[in-house]
């Protein structure tokens, strides 16, 4: 992945958030640069969280670190879901 560079970490990011999105049906709320930052971050979590179990996050290639950016941002968009929903209910 480091290979790609940092348009390729945009083009991933990008499409595992957008996917993500759709996945955890939040798409309406989010534009395509939030999809993008929700994609990479997405990414650097499932990446930590992998490693936490021992897995190489390093020499995965290109379909395993799409897949490691997808599970990741829909980590993320739940938990920021949650985090959503208890704010609301305290309104």
């Amino acid at each position: 992945m480091l290979g790609l560079g940092i348009i390729g970490w945009i083009i991933i990011g990008g499409l595992a958030g957008w996917i993500a999105s759709k996945i955890m049906k939040t798409d309406d709320q989010q534009g395509i640069l939030l999809n993008i930052v929700v994609g990479i971050v997405g990414g650097l979590l499932g990446g930590w969280l992998l490693s936490l179990f021992g897995v190489d996050v390093k020499g995965g290639g290109l379909i395993f670190s799409f897949l490691t950016c997808l599970a990741g941002s829909c980590i993320l968009l739940w938990i920021v879901g949650l985090v959503r929903g208890r704010g609301r209910s305290r309104v």
